[in-house]
């Protein structure tokens, strides 16, 4: 079976178990055209089910709100550990951090002041802002791990005044339109599919009311296709890739995003929450980096893969539902990525070789003993690299960069001890016979501390 055809049985296994009205799923990566398929009704006879339909992506719409907290920390408008108070007049709890409120650990309620999901009326801009005089911190800044749609519709609000404008014309600007993502509004388009709640003991299926987010849009309000939902899925794995001008974010922010801050549950450690990510490990140093979204009558999973073998870069995928309770779609984004990688790999290509070391590194090249363990170092796409010599298949390096004025002190940029130096220490003859890394002394030979051999008598 070829990967297109378990991509489609997996896809009509979901629509037809999970008893889903509407399915529309997208599959994008750095070396194929995009696929996508749609199973089932839209439930608008003016537009029926296509790769154009429109679905809401619910909490989705916070991983867009987190990249606008994270442009407008790169500008130098705010910093990560601010107080929410510093950008933003606010009546209470304005000593939780940016940071804090992005990774869910702000210790905010869950909600708005008020019963938002029984009046189905939403706060606007600035009786959101003024509710959190009412509003609790169920738990202290730190404490844990707590999910706060309240938090991310804040941050949303900084954004927007930190730019001068709403958060909807900011997030247009800086985000949707450079990366292309045309399918993507706050509003429903006449392409929208009708959500639903399905009976849980018949076929009757009911359509849910719309409801309009107002100033809690930044935490759910967002529309969206299956195309723009896996492209963006893959920007958040690969933004080199996918925004190769670096026009939205860089990819070192990107990646800081991704770094995991807190995790979900004490007791089970399957799920890691980054700055407005989720990140799902999937074992073998490959993990999932995403969201998963819930409104009245949709569902929503968009994912990206990092990592693994065979993975072609660029690697996202979408699931949008029209049910509000067909939750077996969350398991679907997750076996697609899988199958892409199993079923249809990247190519493998060729090595050829490259240059040589540079004479001054030449002689740290090899095996050296520190702490009592061997690391090889050695020369490849242009930098320094060390790597544990009993290390994992597919682990990945620590990498190495001279500093500007002393070549023989690099700078550990990635991989183990990140961000600690390496200084070589020469002979009269220029060879390199001892280092420091991260202060701990690095010899050819295996030795004690006070820099002894084990087999001497």
């Amino acid at each position: 079976m070829s990967a297109t055809e378990r991509f489609e049985r997996a896809v009509r296994k979901v629509q037809a178990d999970g008893r889903i009205p509407a399915l529309s799923v997208a599959l994008h990566r750095a070396d194929r055209d995009p696929w996508s398929l749609t199973v089932g009704t839209s439930g608008n006879p003016a537009h029926p089910l296509d790769g154009a339909s429109r679905f809401r992506i619910g909490s989705v719409t916070k991983t867009f709100t987190a990249v606008l907290v994270m442009q407008a920390r790169d500008d130098g408008l705010l910093d990560l550990d601010d107080p929410v108070s510093a950008h933003l007049d606010v009546p209470a709890h304005g000593d939780a951090t940016i940071r804090r409120l992005l990774s869910h650990t702000a210790g905010y309620q869950r909600e708005p002041y008020g019963d938002v999901w029984d009046t189905l009326i939403a706060p606007d801009a600035a009786a959101l802002v003024a509710g959190l005089e009412r509003a609790e911190r169920v738990l202290p800044t730190g404490r844990r791990f707590h999910y706060s749609n309240l938090g991310l519709a804040v941050l949303g609000q900084v954004v927007a005044r930190l730019r001068g404008g709403t958060w909807e014309s900011v997030l247009t600007e800086r985000i949707l339109a450079p990366l292309g993502l045309t399918a993507t509004t706050v509003a429903p388009t006449a392409e929208a599919a009708v959500g639903y709640l399905v009976d849980a003991y018949s076929d009757a299926a009911r359509p849910e009311p719309r409801l309009d987010m107002g100033g809690v849009s930044p935490a759910a309000q967002l529309w969206s296709t299956a195309t723009d939902m896996a492209r963006w899925a893959a920007f958040l794995t690969s933004p080199e890739t996918v925004d190769p001008g670096g026009a939205v974010l860089a990819p070192a922010t990107v990646e800081e995003m991704r770094w995991p801050h807190t995790t979900t549950d004490e007791a089970q450690w399957a799920v890691g929450f980054g700055l407005g990510l989720i990140l799902l490990p999937q074992g073998k140093r490959v993990v999932h980096v995403g969201h998963d979204g819930a409104m009245p009558g949709f569902l929503a999973s968009v994912y990206g893969r990092r990592g693994g073998e065979g993975n072609p870069g660029a690697l996202g995928a979408a699931v949008l539902a029209s049910s509000g309770t067909g939750a077996a779609m969350f398991d679907l984004v997750h076996e697609l990525l899988a199958i892409a990688v199993e079923a249809d790999p990247a190519e493998i290509r060729p090595w050829s070789p490259g240059e040589p070391a540079p004479a001054a590194y030449r002689s740290v090249l090899g095996p050296w003993w520190g702490e009592g363990f061997q690391q090889i170092f050695s020369w490849h796409d242009g930098t320094l690299q060390a790597r544990a010599a009993d290390a994992p298949a597919g682990s990945p390096p620590a990498v190495f960069r001279p500093l500007p004025d002393n070549p023989d002190v690099l700078r550990t940029i990635s991989g183990r001890e990140v961000g600690e130096l390496l200084r070589l220490t020469r002979d009269e003859q220029g060879t390199v016979v001892r280092m420091h890394w991260a202060t701990y002394r690095f010899t050819r030979g295996l030795e004690t501390f006070d820099g002894r051999s084990p087999s001497e008598g």
